[in-house]
């Protein structure tokens, strides 16, 4: 028996390679189906994300198992021979393990630290389980793998620093106001970062967005996503006074905003903060304006500088969550080494109950004549007196197979208990 994880993830392979083989199902029990068709595969997860595709399942044949799996990422994705070998990882056993705690605790991610990844696993669990293809392996994994991402989330603090320019400017915000609830915000341009940006601040409790753009109707499509008013460029003058936030990104060959424009909109607020962010190259707000009272204006550079600072920060934090991993990882070997000698136990357990109750029938006789209740306290006697004599036999079995010693001893219950089965 063996655990495996064979996949591509954007370390290894481009995008146009995971989405051939992430769309090339309809839906998540297609790859499943194709998987428990397999019989070297007695349990399979496959988890496909945007960043990643992998598969972790429990072999019954190793090297057998390997092969099918690689046949099926090859065929599966239409890939040929050489993309394959360029792009596929395989992780065995501990290996696999770990790979996977990583993945779960973000650690293998694009953004170290980011939570979406933990959700997806436990989505592709989740559709594994009410497929059927999981078993007692896979749904202990799988437990233990949530177990360990929320140790590293709770223990250590590789998700509390932003990473991200758009997450940078909300902690940024967050800083200056104190709380987001109830303020405003104005989106300049229709650009990725800058609705990305905006997307995570309305989360944090922005209430009113107003998105202005040189294209009136790119500025509709982007105000109806997050039930904001558009508005055309020529505008902005009067309606800068109206938000505490402004967010620029724009392709304008010169400044969009000034400060002249900006002193105006602070007298009509009442000289209340403002906080400027302008992730536009070129620059869409003059510099100056960062010199006027009551205004914070940070640029792309000062963003960065803050998503570097905080990465270095991750990664120290995620060297504490790599020993977090290794430990849970000898955890979860000791746990499946002795599984081996399971089969052993029961088979020793059931044959003392057989004992025990063939013992009790043929003493009915005189238990006839003892009440129910002292009848139960009979049998939980002779049980009690079975289980205290292979109470030190068991667990020295359980030790054994911890060392990968327990073959012999195995051997030897059986023999001298005449179990009747052959481990």
């Amino acid at each position: 028996m063996s655990i495996i994880l064979v996949g591509m993830n954007h370390k290894t392979a481009p995008l146009t390679i995971r989405e051939r083989l992430s769309l090339s199902c309809d839906s998540a029990d297609v790859p499943l189906r194709k998987l428990k068709q397999i019989s070297q595969i007695s349990e399979a997860l496959y988890l496909a994300t945007c960043n990643r595709v992998e598969v972790l399942a429990h072999l019954e044949d190793r090297e057998g198992g390997v092969e099918e799996l690689k046949k099926f990422i090859l065929s599966h994705g239409n890939l040929s021979l050489e993309e394959l070998r360029s792009c596929l990882y395989v992780y065995r056993d501990d290996d696999a393990v770990r790979h996977l705690f990583r993945v779960a605790s973000s650690l293998d991610s694009m953004i170290m630290g980011e939570p979406q990844i933990l959700g997806q696993v436990k989505d592709a669990y989740r559709q594994c389980v009410e497929y059927k293809a999981s078993g007692i392996i896979l749904n202990k994994l799988l437990h233990h793998t949530f177990r360990v991402a929320k140790r590293v989330r709770t223990e250590t603090g590789i998700a509390n620093n932003a990473v991200s320019v758009s997450f940078a400017a909300v902690a940024l915000a967050k800083k200056i106001f104190g709380f987001l609830a109830g303020k405003s915000v104005l989106v300049i341009g229709a650009g990725e970062m800058s609705e990305l940006a905006a997307r995570h601040l309305m989360a944090n409790g922005v209430n009113r967005i107003i998105v202005a753009n040189r294209t009136y109707e790119n500025a509709v499509r982007l105000a109806n996503d997050f039930h904001g008013e558009p508005i055309g460029l020529d505008l902005l003058d009067e309606k800068l006074n109206e938000v505490d936030i402004v967010i620029s990104s724009t392709a304008a060959p010169g400044y969009v905003i000034t400060p002249e424009v900006v002193v105006s909109a602070l007298r009509r607020r009442k000289n209340r903060l403002m906080f400027m962010i302008d992730i536009a190259v070129p620059r869409d707000i003059d510099p100056a304006v960062g010199d006027i009272d009551n205004v914070y204006l940070y640029n792309i550079d000062n963003l960065q500088e803050i998503v570097d600072d905080n990465m270095k920060v991750r990664l120290k934090e995620a060297e504490k969550a790599e020993t977090i991993i290794t430990e849970e990882i000898i955890i979860f070997s000791n746990w499946l080494s002795t599984l081996e000698v399971v089969p052993t136990i029961v088979s020793l357990r059931r044959k003392a109950e057989d004992i025990i109750a063939g013992e009790l029938e043929r003493s009915g006789a005189w238990m006839k004549n003892l009440s129910d209740d002292d009848r139960d306290k009979v049998k939980i006697i002779a049980s009690s007196i079975v289980n205290k004599i292979l109470h030190d036999p068991i667990t020295s079995l359980k030790e054994e197979s911890l060392n990968g010693g327990a073959d012999p001893y195995v051997a030897a219950i059986i023999r001298l208990f005449k179990l009747g089965h052959d481990e």
